[in-house]
């Protein structure tokens, strides 16, 4: 008896302790659907409005209400429905970051996402590109440390395998993959999580048929990657994928991804590869004011891309009829072409020899637009000369 006198005592403190200030929890009722919908709209709309994660983050968290957050999903996914691919990819990021911190539970964003896509198809008459908009926001979900891609194709299927969508849906949220990683990681992340198409697709359909008409052979193993995608761009195909990565300011790395998983050694050796990375690297980096500008810092930024395929002096006599060509289709602008040289010439992306090359060249190919092309560039060719003098005779 001795012992539990203490016993009771300590709890007696416990109790007197907390009686006063109840915890937070219990004086705040639990939020109504109504008022949680109400309230996620509002965070929603500032988020995405001023697009700050860390205030969204913490505002969610103080909703204190985790077994109702699929209500929260619902709303984001509603209201960026109808908005900018931006809004929607914003949206899907915020998911992702509140899996991640595990603010959201998979359950909860499961039950969000699966109440929109039991209405999809219905949806479908009035926004036509409906599951290009849902791939919007799911796919932020599969980076790192949101939901492996396994379980998350698994559960948005469900519903959707009745109506044969499933696989219209899982096609956009891979190439919206493709785009942010190669298509050799986003195979293996298919064939790591074991996934099969002859469950996502009708019983009839001929699934071998469904992967190439949909361009999705990267799922099916190594051997077919190399088969069906590689070897088969034109220039215009290599030049327009090019250019689409250097507008949404791809990473240098995601562009090497991108051409390792594309094409084959020969064809990044050969010259149609290299005037195509020049011209559009360049034409990306033009300042269309009056006069024209050369944007020194996207040169700068992609002089490792430049350098690892312009890898010798053919090569780099090939870029400079590229940029010369380009000169040329737009009316020979004052000074651009020096401009071009100087920054080219800084970043060691074409050597003295190679600038030599294409002066004293007589390729009857590529005379047009050369004599304009050389006197604009005189007094650039006179420093190179007077640099080397100076050097030699230090």
């Amino acid at each position: 008896q001795r012992y539990a006198e203490p016993g009771s005592e300590v709890t007696g403190t416990v109790k007197r302790e907390t009686v006063p200030t109840p915890p937070p929890a219990s004086s705040k009722p639990e939020l109504t659907e109504d008022e949680l919908e109400k309230k996620s709209t509002a965070i929603i709309e500032e988020y995405l409005h001023i697009n700050d994660m860390k205030e969204a983050l913490q505002c969610v968290s103080e909703l204190s209400c985790s077994s109702l957050l699929s209500v929260f999903v619902r709303t984001g996914i509603e209201s960026t429905l109808e908005r900018s691919t931006i809004a929607r990819e914003h949206m899907g990021l915020l998911f992702h970051q509140l899996v991640k911190t595990q603010t959201l539970s998979t359950h909860q964003y499961y039950k969000g996402l699966l109440e929109v896509l039991e209405v999809a198809e219905d949806m479908a008459i009035d926004i036509p590109h409906i599951w290009l908009y849902l791939a919007e926001l799911i796919s932020p979900m599969l980076h790192e440390g949101g939901i492996p891609m396994g379980p998350l194709f698994r559960e948005v299927s469900k519903p959707l395998v009745p109506l044969g969508k499933a696989g219209v849906l899982l096609v956009e949220i891979l190439k919206l993959l493709c785009k942010a990683m190669s298509l050799k990681k986003v195979g293996v992340m298919w064939r790591d999580a074991a996934l099969s198409w002859k469950d996502f697709l009708p019983e009839d359909e001929d699934v071998n048929k469904f992967v190439t008409e949909e361009g999705v052979e990267f799922t099916l193993g190594e051997e077919c990657v190399r088969k069906s995608s590689k070897g088969t761009l034109s220039p215009e195909d290599i030049s327009r994928e090019m250019e689409r990565l250097l507008q949404e300011k791809a990473d240098n790395q995601r562009i090497f991804d991108w051409v390792e998983a594309s094409l084959d050694e020969q064809q990044t050796s050969s010259s149609t590869f290299v005037r195509a990375l020049m011209t559009t690297v360049c034409q990306c980096a033009i300042i269309c004011e009056n006069p024209y500008k050369v944007d020194t810092k996207e040169i700068t930024q992609r002089a490792k891309l430049l350098q690892r395929y312009i890898k010798d002096e053919q090569k780099e006599l090939q870029a400079l009829y590229a940029l010369q060509s380009l000169m040329v289709q737009m009316e020979q602008p004052p000074n651009l072409l020096r401009m071009f040289f100087d920054v080219l010439y800084d970043e060691d992306v074409i050597k003295e020899e190679g600038f030599y090359r294409w002066e004293s060249s007589k390729d009857p190919t590529e005379q047009q637009g050369k004599g304009v092309a050389l006197k604009s560039v005189t007094a650039f060719f006179t420093w190179l000369r007077e640099a080397e003098d100076e050097s030699d005779n230090s």
